[in-house]
């Protein structure tokens, strides 16, 4: 039964810790010290199309860190690239969220190729909805309350408070007509601080109901928000949004609330306790004289509770008491040895009172959120709050009680956005915010270099522009993989604006927020779908190897790093070696190794690591410092080569049978496949010959069979058996990988041959440069220097909308053969070497729609990822093994071994 002290995290836990804004750009228009800020007169507004904007995924990725680089993200003139923000202010902290988007910016030639593809597979812009679905960036803040004129200044300089609520409105605010959703008790302590300094109103949001709107559209829009934690040990749970409710939420702040949610908007607070964080903070500060909350928790780290606890073995002579499953080390009274012992409070250390507190009163928590589950027949229990704050100890604690008492059929489970849940549920209030109806699939979180952190004394600088990032990265983070965290720890009495330290490293004491999660910025692109053609997407992985092993995470990212120096030097090359690109190439370095260097120390900092997430992390720290396409040139000059022998290789598979023409095309596929510039060992083949060269060897080493060899399966289903002729297929999705000889002499003979069959050929491509990896946008002009020598590819071309300009001449090899298949190009969503199926592109879906074959191809996207997925329709997965480790892993087999792996649709779909 709850006192009068029982609250929710809007009460004062004291918490000295500040997060800056990872790209903040808070010094320009107004910024930081302007006290007396009076609003600028009204700009004149930009006039935007009334049609959905949505997030183009690839542009978006291509501008790196688009709020750093672009102005109209800072001036008030442009008011709708930054749309609303809501605030939970609490009695210690100020958590801030603010929207920002910006539209489609495509190339004319590309919008030829989308207008196409949409009409030929029925893509259509209808939305039901009266107001638009949003694609952009929800940015996550942390101020402390007593510093809320720094609150202030940041709002100003981004003008966030003359947005109109509306986020695709192109209006600028009318001076003292704003409205900005906020919660928590600063709602009503402050409202005549935001009228005054930023003439805006104060529209107050119900603290719980704001609660449980942000814990709901967390566990139903991110796949991994929660997680749980016993013996140091973090696993992520995937949640069913279709069978969250009903469920219990936990929040600890001064108090503890305890509310027991059924569904949207239907929750009762059902218990709580004023045994909480201000309890532990409160006693804490009188027993140990800590100065800040982060200090008690960090003095716990180093306590041993046994000095003052009576423990079961004090009672039993260092006994378990085993009759009713209490352990020796079963905390039997809290702090009960100070009542026998003569001592006075000097004589015990700081660090055991702190962890005995921190113990007993987890314990106590987790206990009586047990027991309100089990009165109302509950099994899921979440906790959030910022007393947690991602201590690793807490939540060990909390479990601890709720296995204990549960008898194991109960665990706790954490949210990483924990602290944000009053904000996210104020953001979650505006009418027509347009991101209630968002599914995990639509977000993506991004990590750049000083998004802010969860709890803890960890933020991120200021930033004005990359200059100033890249200033930041050259003095705070060295080069190596000793550094543990890729942002300053802030030293104390400081406002976290200003000094910092370099980052702790390997050998120095357990930070309070050691175990913190990272929390980066989450991206709003509604164009995601989940591959309609997966088996079953609920148990789908798309990551082969287990990262949470350390030999194969230590592993990996070794191989990363080593492959560091490398990317560097081809990335400077690719914009001509100029001292700025230098400086950015180094800063990349420092970057990436620090990313490095904290995925090692804590692999579930970013979330549940998988090869594919490290390979995306590399891809977007690139972007990040402004290297848009690192191998550009190497691509090029593969193309040309290429696409020269390209019509002699055409004329030899012309000449063919059918069975040998069918072999030559796979054995064509693995052998081009070599060419990666991911690869260690391809590198160092590449300097040893030409590639044609390479290919030509490559091919003549294919010798069956090959160590996954499903070939003779695959020609009986192409060519059919005992005379009798198959069912030609309708369309294939070719997933292409690498540029040059790898898509022009393996892939592209290989879509031919469906095309002359009659069967629809998707080419999927990455939507953003990675490595050497082909693009969608590069794929029409590959497609048209292929089609001058041949007039399937003319034809198809024609057909899929692929040569709407170009000027092609018709071959003369193949006109018996032509045929009125189309051959299309469709971006895959995603920029990484491997792809998670969970997320393409709505152009992807629509086209798999009326596929009947999937072809993988590629160690990233048939080996690293989806080598075992399963699909409701066939599928072939064809890849080079180009690591040695990954032969080992997978098929027991050896470097440079292929795979052919054919597959019937999966035995559910049948």
């Amino acid at each position: 039964m709850a006192g009068p002290g029982d609250d929710d995290e809007h009460d004062p836990i004291l918490d000295d810790s500040i997060e800056a804004e990872a790209k903040s750009q808070a010094c320009v228009g107004g910024g930081s010290g302007e006290r007396d800020m009076a609003p600028s007169a009204p700009g004149p507004s930009i006039h935007r199309s009334g049609s959905r904007p949505q997030l183009d995924l690839s542009k978006a990725e291509i501008q790196g860190n688009f709020e750093e680089r672009d102005p109209t993200i800072l001036l008030p003139n442009q008011s709708d690239d930054i749309s609303h923000l809501a605030l939970d202010i609490g009695g210690s902290l100020i958590k801030l969220l603010y929207f920002s988007r910006h539209e489609e910016d495509y190339s004319n030639d590309d919008d030829k190729r989308k207008r196409t593809i949409k009409e030929r597979l029925g893509i259509t812009n209808g939305n039901l909805r009266s107001y638009p679905v949003l694609g952009g960036r929800l940015h996550f803040v942390k101020f402390e309350t007593h510093k809320i004129n720094e609150c202030l200044d940041f709002i100003h300089s981004k003008q966030l408070h003359r947005r109109d609520p509306y986020p695709w409105s192109s209006k600028t605010l009318p001076l003292g007509t704003g409205v900005i959703k906020v919660t928590g008790g600063g709602a009503y302590k402050f409202a005549d601080l935001f009228k005054e300094r930023l003439g805006v109103s104060i529209e107050k949001e119900d603290e719980m109901h704001c609660l449980v709107s942000g814990a709901n559209f967390l566990l139903k829009a991110i796949r991994h928000e929660a997680f749980t934690h016993m013996e140091a040990e973090k696993e992520f749970v995937q949640i069913d949004p279709n069978d969250l409710y009903p469920y219990l939420l936990v929040n600890v702040g001064s108090g503890v609330s305890i509310i027991k949610v059924d569904g949207e908007g239907k929750f009762e607070r059902v218990s709580g306790t004023n045994v909480g964080g201000g309890t532990y903070w409160g006693l804490g500060k009188l027993l140990t004289k800590c100065k800040s909350f982060d200090e008690l928790l960090e003095l716990s780290q180093k306590g041993d509770n046994s000095t003052i606890d009576m423990l079961v073995g004090d009672i039993y002579g260092g006994m378990d008491y085993s009759k009713i499953g209490l352990s020796a080390s079963t905390i039997a009274s809290s702090f009960g040895k100070a009542i026998s012992e003569n001592k006075e409070l000097e004589d015990y250390r700081p660090e055991d009172i702190s962890l005995s507190l921190l113990r007993m009163i987890s314990y106590n928590i987790g206990q009586i959120s047990y027991l309100n589950a089990l009165r109302f027949g509950l099994k899921r229990i979440f906790f959030g709050g910022f007393f947690i704050r991602g201590h690793a100890y807490t939540m060990d604690t909390i479990s601890f009680a709720v296995h204990f008492w549960s008898k194991g059929e109960m665990q706790a489970m954490f949210l990483r956005h924990e602290g944000f849940l009053g904000a996210l549920g104020a953001f979650m209030s505006y009418e027509k915010h347009g991101l209630d109806d968002l599914m995990s699939h639509q977000l993506v979180e991004r990590f750049p270099m000083g998004a802010p952190y969860t709890g803890g004394n960890i933020h991120g600088p200021p930033l004005g522009d990359l200059n100033e990032k890249i200033s930041w990265m050259e003095k705070f983070v060295r080069r190596g993989t000793e550094i543990t965290a890729p942002v300053p720890m802030t030293p104390s009495k400081t406002t976290g604006l200003g000094g910092f330290d370099v980052p702790s490293s390997r050998g120095s004491p357990l930070r309070s927020d050691a175990s913190a999660l990272n929390i980066g910025v989450l991206h709003f692109v509604p164009t995601l779908e989940v591959f309609p053609l997966l088996a079953d997407p609920k148990t789908y992985e798309p990551n082969t190897i287990d990262l949470s092993d350390q030999g194969e995470r230590e592993y990996w990212l070794k191989v990363l790093s080593e492959h560091l120096p490398d990317l560097v030097d081809t990335a400077v090359a690719s914009e001509g070696g100029t001292e700025d690109a230098k400086r950015r190439g180094d800063a990349f370095a420092r970057a990436f190794s620090a990313h490095l260097a904290r995925l090692m120390e804590e692999p579930a900092a970013y979330g549940k690591l998988g090869l594919a997430n490290l390979l995306e992390l590399r891809e977007e720290c690139l972007r990040e410092f402004q290297f848009v396409d690192a191998y550009r040139s190497i691509k090029q000059r593969e193309n040309e080569a290429s696409l020269a022998v390209l019509p002699d290789l055409l004329e030899e598979l012309d000449s063919m049978n059918e069975e040998a023409r069918l072999l030559t095309l796979i054995e064509g596929v693995l052998a081009a496949n070599i060419f990666d510039w991911g690869s260690r060992a391809c590198v160092d083949l590449y300097r040893k010959g030409t590639i044609i060269e390479i290919y030509r060897m490559s091919r003549n080493k294919m010798q069956r069979p090959w160590r996954v060899d499903d070939f003779d399966a695959f020609k009986e289903r192409m060519l059919g058996t005992g005379g009798k002729q198959p069912h030609r297929h309708k369309r294939a999705l070719l997933f292409v990988d690498n540029s040059g000889a790898d898509v022009i002499l393996g892939m592209l003979p290989l879509a031919r041959e469906f095309l002359r069959r009659g069967t629809e050929v998707v080419l999927v491509a990455n939507s953003l440069p990675a490595l050497n990896d082909v693009t969608a946008m590069e794929l029409p002009d590959i497609v048209a220097g292929a089609a001058k020598h041949c007039d399937i590819l003319r034809r198809a071309a024609e057909m899929g909308g692929l040569l709407v300009d170009a000027m092609v001449n018709p071959g003369d090899g193949s006109k018996k053969d032509s045929t009125s298949a189309p051959l299309m190009v469709v971006e895959n969503g995603c920029g990484s070497p491997c792809i998670d199926l969970r997320q393409v592109s709505s152009e992807l879906a629509a086209a798999a729609k009326d596929a009947d074959l999937v072809i993988l191809e590629g160690m990233g996207r048939a080996l690293h990822t989806n080598f075992n997925a399963q699909f409701k329709c066939e599928s072939l997965k064809l890849a080079m093994v180009k690591n040695q480790r990954l032969a080992d892993k997978l098929i027991k087999g050896n470097i440079y071994d292929c795979v052919c792996r054919y597959e019937p649709p999966s035995v559910s779909q049948m």
